[in-house]
């Protein structure tokens, strides 16, 4: 039995089965592609910025753009003359929305998980009730192999929403997984950051230009200044 035979054996139920199918890899493949560990919360950076602070070089547009981690890092150093307690919470706020965005789409993606197989059952049980009925109708002599040929039509869903929802429910966990390896690491270069501003004794010095904008609104305030050359 080809994929298109069983589409048609598995009944108009397999069109659900299908967009489940469909919307599960593309959630996978952007999960995949998203939830990486390197883009999220690079290792090393915690220490960086630290290093970037007591140099007095630390710009909040390149750490915001750098990465997730680097805006949540910013997200406290703006709040730093505040006192420790402010940075603390400016890091957890921002911290939270990082977690709600590395989250996004694994909750449809348990849906479809749990709901696949419910599909697949229900258009056994479909199917199952159009076989008998046919069965009941029709002659002795062909009821045997109507029943078997039937069964195997309508367990067609099952298997499909199985097939489904086993790796929708494995890259649901792993995600999870990840998520969770991924704001242990963001909160470890956190309390870092955190502990270093506590017995940071400098003054702090923020940027918060674009280095090449600062630049080039320097270049044109050094043109206004410079003395204008009188033509003979």
């Amino acid at each position: 039995m080809d994929m298109m035979e069983a589409l048609i054996a598995g009944g108009w139920l397999m069109l659900p089965l299908l967009g489940c199918s469909l919307l599960a890899t593309v959630i996978i493949i952007e999960r995949l592609w998203t939830l990486r560990a390197g883009r999220i919360a690079p290792r090393g950076l915690g220490q960086e910025v630290c290093t970037l602070v007591s140099r007095g070089q630390v710009n909040l547009f390149w750490l915001e753009s750098h990465s997730p981690l680097g805006g949540v890092l910013a997200a406290g150093l703006r709040n730093a003359r505040l006192g420790h307690e402010q940075v603390r919470a400016r890091l957890q706020e921002a911290g939270t929305a990082v977690i709600h965005d590395m989250e996004r789409f694994l909750s449809p993606l348990g849906t479809i998980a749990a709901i696949a197989p419910l599909i697949g059952l229900l258009g056994t049980v479909v199917g199952m009730i159009e076989v008998f009925s046919v069965i009941v109708a029709g002659d002795g002599a062909s009821r045997t192999a109507d029943l078997a040929g039937g069964i195997s039509r309508a367990l067609v869903t099952t298997a499909a929403g199985l097939t489904v929802a086993i790796p929708a429910l494995m890259f649901h966990r792993y995600f999870l997984r990840r998520v969770e390896d991924i704001t242990v690491r963001m909160e470890e270069q956190s309390g870092q950051v955190v502990e270093f501003l506590a017995h940071y004794g400098g003054e702090l010095t923020l940027a918060e230009r674009h280095e090449a904008a600062a630049e080039e609104e320097r270049l044109e305030a050094d043109g206004r200044m410079a003395p204008r050359v009188k033509r003979s």
